[in-house]
């Protein structure tokens, strides 16, 4: 069992808010803080294995940022914060290997949108995450950077695809981390590493060039608490031109309005995301002790189904024939480089008609339809996020089309067909130690109100952080 920590004398332990006010104060540096993280990189990394490249050039950035503070100019609301990047996304100047093999090592000559916002804000780059090959699957292994574990317990899983993300946020690797959801890669590993994850409305963040689940991808905030997400969407959620399904957003700062709360808001717990989804007892713990806060907080909680068709067929044609796609491009000498479990997949899916792809599209319009219709009568739906807490970090991936809804995705993925937004938010640790989640889902381009609901949880949670010296200690088997 892993137990938290308590102190919060360490600058690479707080939150990106603290380390901003901090900063204003002239109370601490950037460069303080990227020394606290790159100590903490340095210490814990070599078992986390968070990281596919770091940047050489944080310490300077960082310098840049505190001459900026002392002057009293400030480049943007996140000068001088620690950022990481998914290795989904590009950053200039470093490859989008994509945690595989057969990927270019050949710069990324251009930031991807959701960097570019952030930089423009004054993040500091820590570096790039790693991820599951391609973003294809919830354990988080892939080819190329190996297997990354749990600050929790290193013999856990911390999820994916967004593996490296959860890790880093996790181990305190800097307060923000950059994500990217195609059927829960964000929130699944947020509620494996006791993080909040935002899955925002599909548009929101813009995205160039799309991955290869474009159609139900975002990228989004992995944050240590709920503000900090909001104020990490700010930089992130700006109209870029590249991205021809992004939202034309106005700047704005979703902290606002973050605190109001949920009293008089209709909250729909939810059970069937259109099928059986399976939930432990803990799980179902979690789901109720979530809506019982809610309910203190003034909302008017109760059970009602969406009416969601059953998404698995859906989803799982939007994610198998993507997989199935990308495998066919590769190179017949390179695809004993892939991991295995995707030409399981491609194997399986490969042959699906263009008739039975349209199919899937309809069951995924069926599907938002039916939240459309749901929110006008309920402001928020609150769900489990995972059915169990993080699984063995070394098991083999074996059955992927039935792991994805019996241990990965079940709860998470209907809200990437619906492209509503969803946060995942954690709600205590289980009896081993080990974070539990619920999330929270509004109606499309309501992300204001998950922020609301998210926060709620949050300040009933009051949830701890993990300690990786302790959880280092735990027996490897």
């Amino acid at each position: 069992m892993v137990t938290a920590m308590t102190t919060k004398t360490d600058p690479a332990l707080l939150s990106a808010e603290e380390l901003l006010a901090l900063y204003a104060r002239r109370a601490l540096s950037p460069v303080e803080t990227l020394k606290a993280v790159t100590e903490r990189v340095a210490r814990y990394n070599p078992w986390v294995n968070a990281f596919a490249a770091l940047n050489p050039r944080a310490l300077m950035q960082a310098g840049e940022s505190e001459a900026r503070w002392a002057a009293g100019r400030p480049l943007g609301p996140l000068d001088g914060v620690p950022v990481t990047v998914k290795d989904l996304l590009n950053v200039a100047g470093f490859p989008t290997r994509r945690g595989s093999k057969i990927t270019d090592a050949t710069p990324a000559p251009e930031d991807a949108p959701a960097v570019m916002g952030l930089k423009a804000a004054g993040a500091v780059i820590l570096g790039k995450t790693t991820t599951t090959e391609f973003g294809w699957k919830t354990p988080g292994d892939c080819p190329l950077h190996g297997i990354t574990r749990n600050p929790w317990d290193p013999r856990r899983t911390p999820g994916g695809s967004s593996s490296g993300a959860g890790a880093a946020g996790a181990a305190c690797f800097g307060p923000l981390h950059v994500g990217t959801d195609a059927g829960g890669s964000i929130r699944i590993p947020a509620a494996y590493c006791g993080l909040v994850g935002v899955k925002p409305s599909h548009g929101r963040v813009p995205q160039w060039p799309h991955s290869a689940f474009g159609s139900v991808s975002c990228a989004g905030p992995m944050t240590r608490s709920v503000r900090d997400a909001a104020l990490m969407l700010s930089a992130m959620a700006r109209a870029d031109v590249r991205d021809p399904f992004c939202l034309p957003d106005e700047p704005r700062d979703w902290r606002q309005g973050i605190e109001g709360g949920v009293r008089g808001m209709r909250v729909a717990v939810m059970r069937r995301p259109g099928f059986d989804a399976p939930l432990d007892a803990d799980g179902e713990a979690m789901l109720q002790q979530a809506a019982d806060w809610l309910r203190q907080e003034g909302a008017l909680v109760e059970e009602a189904d969406p009416g969601f068709p059953d998404t698995r067929e859906g989803f799982g044609r939007v994610w198998g024939v993507a997989l199935a796609r990308m495998v066919s491009l590769t190179p017949e000498a390179k695809r004993g480089m892939l991991d295995s479990g995707l030409e399981e997949v491609a194997r399986r899916e490969g042959g699906t008609s263009a008739i039975d792809f349209l199919g899937a599209e309809v069951a995924r319009t069926q599907a938002a339809h039916a939240a459309g219709q749901f929110h006008l009568r309920y402001d928020l739906i609150l769900a489990p996020c995972t059915p169990t807490a993080a699984f063995a970090a070394d098991q083999p991936t074996l059955h992927p089309t039935q792991a994805l809804w019996r241990d990965w995705a079940p709860w998470t993925a209907v809200f990437n067909l619906t492209r509503q937004p969803a946060i995942s938010v954690p709600v205590g640790l289980d009896a081993e130690g080990m974070p539990r989640a619920v999330q929270v889902a509004a109606a499309q381009g309501r992300d204001d109100l998950c922020f609301r609901a998210a926060r709620a949880i949050e300040r009933a949670a009051g949830f701890p952080l993990a300690d990786p010296d302790l959880a280092a200690k735990a027996p490897r088997v």
